[in-house]
């Protein structure tokens, strides 16, 4: 049996995290200032340190120094001593990633592999511009197009907008102003920088997984620049949790976890978030326990976190808030109602004294029961506090195991390319008759049908309802094809697809 993880020491005790419940999850919740971030580099360093591996956003660029060895802070050497802890000083193994592909390596989505609803998130659009997004994946879905970056993305919203009178009957309305705002939406999602976070080679989640001499390795995703964008920044990190929850197989009762996943800046996952949405992460949260993955909240209030999840997450580290406001004053309350009480420790009034690095802790027991909460103080870590040089940084990059493999970009066939080869197989129209009798110019129709609809098309040949019958048994035709390759393409709770891109 793994030992506990001793996280806080109090005057009486050393508080422990068990290993067997650290997949029930957990909160790391306090002001600015009062030492989330040193319990979290404390927590991962001791999941890594087990062989659990670690996943966590860097939204302040401080955690880098995980990946170098500690010693020589005067402040954490008082406080080991303070502990009567011994110094133990040690890197951990990190792998470093950065959508933009500067402060680490490539990380990437496909546009398939996000979804209509995380998308739609992201983008943020109304409940009508979503259903038209919906309806241009299953569009694609049916026709077994992949959708693999932005660039075919528009140019499946372009095909729907120009046949929507075609497409309408089967997928709804497809209005031009809905196409229009949702492009609007994609051309500010570019000026963001998020043509980098979509196309191939898209993130293996096994990379996600590695251990390296009996550690597990620290996955650091440098989000500082990422931050500035919050509502990308929170879809992606949920896209990752779904993704691990759709391809990690069931587990059950584990001695440890198979992955530990920090969201720092929880509040920005729920702001503004439709209750659908909530829903989908209360399940994904809920479940995902059951694949061995633990899922640990990091956010300055516990108010920010929905009452359906925060009933989920047994672990608990409350560090100092501050009472200025009456919103302050219920946090404070909200907080101190969700310990199990403790008689030595009158919660309420501790929350606002507590000091750096102090918390109040309350882990599960071996029965999965919360423990009294006691008021501790939270164990320094063994390695580095605060970032490394870029150069450090970069020779961590460097010399990883995935060096080089992500950050050769591919592009190969999929949407944009499959319609736009249609587009140039299709004939030109013929020219005007005398009768002003004109072409009808680009035809979407004729895409679909691969050249088909050219080869038969013809003004003169047509019906008066516009299409011959040849035209029309071969649409048909394709689309049933389509439809045939679409039942392969199966997408999971938050709509992404179901096992990633098997």
């Amino acid at each position: 049996m793994t030992e506990p993880l001793l996280i806080a020491k109090s005057q009486t005790a050393e508080l422990c995290l068990l290993p067997t419940m650290a997949n029930r999850h957990g909160l790391i919740a306090g002001a600015t200032g009062t030492g989330k971030t040193i319990t979290l580099q404390t927590l991962a360093e001791a999941f890594s340190q087990i062989g659990v591996p670690v996943f966590m956003a860097d939204v302040k660029g401080d955690l880098s120094g995980i990946s170098r060895t500690g010693g020589g802070n005067a402040k954490v050497e008082a406080r080991l001593a303070e502990l009567g802890i011994a110094a133990d000083y040690a890197a951990m193994p990190t792998l470093f990633w950065d959508v933009l592909g500067k402060k680490g390596h490539p990380l990437r989505s496909t546009v398939s592999e996000m979804g209509p609803l995380l998308l739609a998130r992201m983008l943020d659009l109304n409940e009508v511009q979503s259903g038209v997004l919906t309806a241009a994946f299953k569009i694609a879905d049916d026709n077994g197009w992949l959708i693999l970056d932005l660039k075919d993305l528009r140019a499946l919203l372009q095909y729907a907008s120009e046949n929507s009178g075609e497409l309408s009957t089967e997928y709804g309305s497809i209005s031009a102003a809905s196409v229009g705002a949702i492009q609007r939406g994609l051309l500010q999602l570019e000026h963001e920088g998020g043509e980098n976070l979509f196309g191939e080679p898209a993130l293996d989640f096994n990379d996600f997984l590695q251990t390296d001499g009996g550690r597990g390795v620290i996955n650091i995703l440098a989000a500082d620049t990422l931050y500035n964008s919050p509502r990308v920044y929170a879809t992606l990190l949920l896209w990752l949790l779904s993704e691990l929850f759709e391809n990690l197989p069931e587990a059950g009762d584990l001695e440890k976890p198979k992955l530990v996943f920090f969201f720092d800046e929880a509040h920005l996952l729920f702001n503004d978030a439709p209750a659908a949405l909530l829903q989908k992460i209360e399940q994904v949260v809920r479940l995902i326990r059951s694949k061995g993955v633990g899922v640990y909240f990091v956010s300055q209030n516990p108010l920010d976190i929905p009452d359906v999840i925060l009933g989920q997450l047994g672990n608990r580290v409350q560090h100092a808030l501050r009472a200025f406001t009456p919103r302050d004053q219920k946090a404070v309350k909200a907080a101190a109602e969700t310990f199990r009480a403790n008689p030595d420790v009158d919660v309420e009034t501790a929350i606002t004294e507590l000091g750096v690095g102090e918390a109040l802790v309350s882990f599960l027991d071996a029965k999965g029961t919360p423990l009294p909460v006691q008021r501790a103080m939270i164990k320094p870590p063994s390695s580095h506090v605060g970032a490394v040089s870029d150069a450090e940084r970069q020779e961590s990059i460097s010399t990883s195991v995935i060096a080089g493999h992500y950050e050769k970009q591919v592009d190969r066939e999929s949407a944009y390319e499959i319609l736009k080869g249609r587009a140039e197989k299709v004939a030109p129209p013929e020219p005007a008759s005398e009768s002003g009798d004109s072409g009808s110019g680009f035809n979407w129709g004729e895409v679909l049908m691969g050249g088909v609809g050219a080869a038969t098309k013809s003004r003169r040949g047509r019906s008066s309802g516009g299409q011959s019958v040849l035209e029309a048994a071969a649409k048909s035709a394709a689309r049933s094809i389509g439809q045939e390759v679409g039942k392969q393409i199966i997408r999971g709770v938050l709509g992404s697809l179901l096992g990633g891109r098997r």
